[in-house]
């Protein structure tokens, strides 16, 4: 994208340009976040870490003498767990707490005091959910992904979601993308999770497509961090949660409420 001040100066310059003066459908490729940019499973998400670590606490409590403090959805979720694969954020948002436990295996029960067995309590709550609910989707993100792929553009969805084809199929939307890099596939490729820009710059490469010439959309101030680590030309971050300006002091160009901006 030709004349981009300094990486320093651009968030401000874009957030005072016209959206318009933005050629999203200039780049070759465009990477998708799922929960909170394609899908509205982040609230669900969100509900099952709280009930998860909150269970867990509780019962840390009881066996230490430790105080009770919940776990909190908003600053907690945003901050520790947002945007990272589910054992890294089972690990930030413990050491928050200056609580350790060991690692276990990826096999341990939901009934395991590990780090692995506190995220498989949170990944069954939110199939149990999923299977309940359904997956939501924002009609402004696929109305931009489809008009990207009319254009011929490529798209794919990098998520750190284990659940991602299962929330893409529920949802519907799983054939708008020509590749999809979630946490099964990190792990297979062995790519360090965001704020790494790991899997971002591999799913480009999966298109066929150099970073500056590729656009990362992202909800997560882990997923902006990533975007702008991996050099892409253009990073968007969705302010879901009111939370703008800290997606641009983490690395967006620019923040939207929603991609309808783009429309």
């Amino acid at each position: 994208m030709s004349g981009l001040e300094p990486a320093g100066k651009r968030s401000l310059v874009l957030m005072r340009r016209s959206l318009k003066e933005i050629e999203l459908f200039s780049f070759a490729a465009v990477l998708f976040d799922l929960d909170g940019v394609l899908t509205a499973t982040a609230r669900v998400h969100s509900a099952c870490w709280k009930r998860m670590f909150d269970e867990f606490l509780r019962e840390h409590s009881e066996r230490t003498g430790a105080p009770f403090v919940p776990f909190d959805r908003g600053a907690d979720y945003l901050r520790y767990v947002d945007g990272k694969p589910r054992l890294e954020g089972v690990r930030s948002f413990l050491a928050s707490r200056r609580i350790e436990l060991p690692i276990g295996a990826p096999d341990d029960s939901p009934t395991s005091f590990t780090l692995y067995g506190l995220g498989n309590r949170k990944n069954a709550l939110f199939r149990e959910l999923l299977a309940q609910e359904g997956a939501d989707v924002f009609e402004a993100s696929v109305t931009l992904a489809q008009r990207l792929r009319q254009a011929g553009r490529k798209l794919a969805v990098v998520s750190s979601s284990r659940n991602c084809l299962a929330i893409l199929e529920t949802a519907g939307i799983r054939e708008l993308f020509d590749y999809i890099l979630d946490g099964n596939e990190a792990q297979r490729l062995g790519l360090a999770g965001k704020p790494a820009p790991d899997t971002f710059l591999a799913a480009a490469a999966m298109l066929g497509a150099a970073p500056r010439d590729a656009v990362v959309v992202e909800d997560a101030l882990a997923g902006v961090e990533a975007g702008r680590a991996g050099d892409f030309g253009l990073v968007i971050g969705v302010a879901r949660h009111g939370d703008a300006q800290a997606l641009l002091d983490h690395g967006a160009d620019v923040a939207v409420d929603d991609l309808a901006e783009f429309l």
